[in-house]
């Protein structure tokens, strides 16, 4: 019944969003102002004559910005770079303003590689370890600069993800299909003064395409190895007043082998992963006045994962029978922009609901269901106070519930933030926040960041640097989830905190068609939330340090050819037992290329290597070694005419055999191919 409540209440949130289209004609005439994860307002100086302008959307500022570490070298052909990012400050900024490190990965990057899940989009980034049970659909993990896998927070279109129902408060990136996405921003280092909880590694932002134009159709449709079949269609257009974007994506994945040969019992078959993903999303923007604007979007996916689980055996053994998880997830948001003072005083004020629901089915163990959910109401408002000073403030409440056979439980928090964006003088450039959480069980909690920037104008030289406090809140399950009589939750639980920060440089060269740069990262991380001695409950009692180093270099070697290579280096050290943290490889580098030989055809190869990293072993749960791994990807993408294009790909080219983490083997050689077309 839940589950066709669920498929019900998104067909009537997308049939609203379509009927809503009827009272566009009657709305005023000025550009509609973008949703996403905060106000997205360009920071200008007093001379600019376009300063009282309404920020450009998303997909106006799609394009792959050169420092900062910027995405993969993915889109030689037609390459468009504004230099802008949002997640850092919440105000779109060109990135030489900005101290942060953010890697932003555009839709035309995500196509050129023809990616079609988010774990696959993030494999690449520096500073990220992506951990994946298996193939598409599998438990997704993220390890951001060595933090724990719990410590990333993810926003899609300004929605807070993170399942309340999940013991860890996570968000499974592996049900995340990417064509609708038409930026990802990865924000590096502690972020809760100005995200709130669970940033102490970083953040990653997410906003889905906008309707821009005529009316415009695209489709796509895919097969391949694993039993692989993906089909796509988007609507989409705009003018001065509105805008809109509906998307349908599938994608299937009939026969993914997970389960290595030498955990099967003599005689035992082997099980390959079943995964079916439906993903529905409509986004929509409508100018009511010359200085309102209403924005709304909604985004569904029904997924079903058909997975080999194990059994209850010491040592352990994968099951002879296939188990099977369902989920179903709904986020939507609704958004008044509202902007007073001559165009200097842009208001925003939000609703956000998310509801995650969770069926799982072992043949061993029986059926059990969860579900999470959120209601979210914020206020921000951006005043700009003169020349390269900017003010940010806000305030937010939510809160969230946690439902399943054996608890329910909920909890709600208060925030409020503060934060300035200033040009101290000519080329020095500073960014502070702070923020103050009053959440019904811990109590107040504040946080604060600081990130200066300097400009070298002579040299081509940015000088960064950042130093900030991060909390990661105890969750409900850990808080109240009780299974008598082994283990009892903790309600009286704190906060993880943690105090990080980082410094390096960026330099450009050649006039600017050359770029490499260097940052250290710290992070020291203390009340973390393990098990206690006994293993009876929770508590504090862990501490953590991480820190290293990302190096990034990448041209323009000619105009239809861009390279780009990053390296990392990570310590993450348990600082009691002084062990190397699970699943955080020393060393990861990934090299990417995008050519153009001729207009219609666009070649693009990437490769990434992941160095050996501590685990624990599937079967037996003892200490073990991860050996490390390299993987080669190639695509090609040819225009055939009147907006077809023939496209194919082949994902570990040399069939490198891996296991990440320990017991589920990667993917091996996959070959694909499709058609897309845009009328």
């Amino acid at each position: 019944m839940q589950r066709v409540f669920m498929r019900r209440t998104a067909s009537a949130a997308i049939l609203c969003t379509i009927t809503s289209l009827s009272a566009i004609e009657a709305s005023a005439q000025v550009s509609t102002a973008p949703l996403t994860d905060l106000p997205e307002v360009t920071v200008t100086s007093t001379e600019d004559p376009q300063a009282k302008k309404k920020a450009p959307t998303a997909a106006q500022q799609s394009s792959t910005p050169r420092n900062s570490g910027g995405g993969a070298a993915g889109t030689a052909r037609g390459a468009d770079n504004s230099d802008v990012a949002v997640s850092p400050t919440g105000i779109a900024s060109p990135v030489e303003q900005i101290a942060s490190s953010v890697t932003v990965i555009t839709s035309k990057e995500i196509q050129a590689q023809q990616r079609r899940t988010l774990p696959d989009v993030l494999k690449s980034v520096p500073g990220l370890n992506v951990v994946q049970r298996g193939g598409p659909g599998g438990q997704t993990s993220i390890f951001m600069r060595g933090t724990n896998s719990n410590h990333t927070k993810i926003l899609i279109d300004g929605i807070d993800v993170s399942d309340p129902s999940n013991s860890n408060r996570s968000f499974d990136i592996g049900q995340l299909l990417t064509t609708d996405i038409e930026r990802v921003e990865v924000l590096r280092g502690p972020q809760s003064g100005l995200y709130g909880a669970d940033a102490l590694g970083g953040v990653i932002v997410i906003n889905t395409k906008a309707g821009k134009g005529p009316p415009k159709a695209t489709g796509m449709i895919e097969g391949g190895s694993f039993g692989t079949f993906n089909q796509a269609t988007s609507i989409s257009g705009g003018t001065d007043r509105y805008n809109y974007s509906f998307n349908a994506s599938h994608f299937r994945a009939d026969d993914t082998p997970v389960t290595p040969f030498d955990l099967l019992l003599p005689g035992e078959a082997r099980h390959s992963n079943r995964y079916d993903n439906w993903t529905y999303s409509t986004k929509i923007g409508v100018d009511l006045t010359k200085d309102v604007t209403v924005n709304f979007v909604t985004r569904y996916t029904d997924a079903t994962l058909h997975y080999t689980s194990d059994n209850y055996d010491y040592p352990s053994h994968p099951s002879s029978s296939l188990s099977r998880s369902d989920f179903d997830q709904l986020f939507t948001r609704g958004e008044v922009v509202w902007m007073a003072l001559g165009g200097n005083l842009t208001n925003f004020f939000g609703v956000n609901y998310a509801n995650l629901q969770t069926y799982n089915f072992d043949p061993l163990s029986g059926r059990n269901s969860s579900e999470g959910e959120r209601f979210k109401y914020d206020w921000r408002s951006v005043l700009r106070v003169g020349p390269g000073y900017t003010i940010v403030t806000g305030a937010e409440h939510h809160n969230e519930q946690l439902d399943s056979p054996a608890l329910f439980a909920e909890e709600w928090n208060n925030a409020a933030f503060a934060e300035l964006q200033s040009e101290i003088f000519r080329n020095f450039f500073l960014v502070a926040n702070v923020r103050y959480d009053d959440n019904e069980s811990f109590g107040g909690h504040t946080t604060w960041r600081v990130a200066p920037a300097y400009v070298i104008e002579a040299t081509g030289t940015k000088l960064k640097g950042s130093i900030g406090t991060a909390f990661k809140a105890p969750t409900l399950s850990q808080r109240f989830q009780d299974s008598p009589p082994y283990f009892y939750g903790n309600p009286n639980l704190a906060p993880e905190e943690s105090l990080g920060m980082d410094a390096g440089f960026e330099q450009a060269i050649l006039g600017g068609r050359a770029q490499f740069g260097a940052t250290y990262f710290f992070n020291d991380i203390t009340n973390l939330i393990e098990s206690n001695a006994t293993y009876t409950s929770y508590d504090n009692v862990g501490k953590a340090r991480t820190s290293g180093v990302e190096v990034f270099a990448s041209a323009d070697v000619a105009d239809n050819l861009r390279i780009r290579a990053d390296y990392t280096y990570t310590e993450a050290t348990n600082e009691i037992t002084h062990a190397q943290l699970l699943r955080r490889p020393r060393n990861k580098a990934s090299l990417s290329a995008g050519w153009t030989p001729y207009d219609p055809l666009l070649l693009t190869a990437s490769l990434v290597y992941i160095g050996e990293a501590a685990d624990i072993d599937r079967s037996t749960y003892a200490n073990v070694t991860l050996p490390g791994f390299t993987l080669v990807n190639v695509a090609a993408d040819y225009n055939l005419k009147d907006g077809i294009s023939l496209f194919g790909r082949i994902d570990n080219l040399f069939d490198k055999h891996y296991e990440n983490p320990n017991g589920f083997e990667g993917t091996g050689i996959g070959a694909y191919a499709g058609l897309r077309f845009t009328n």
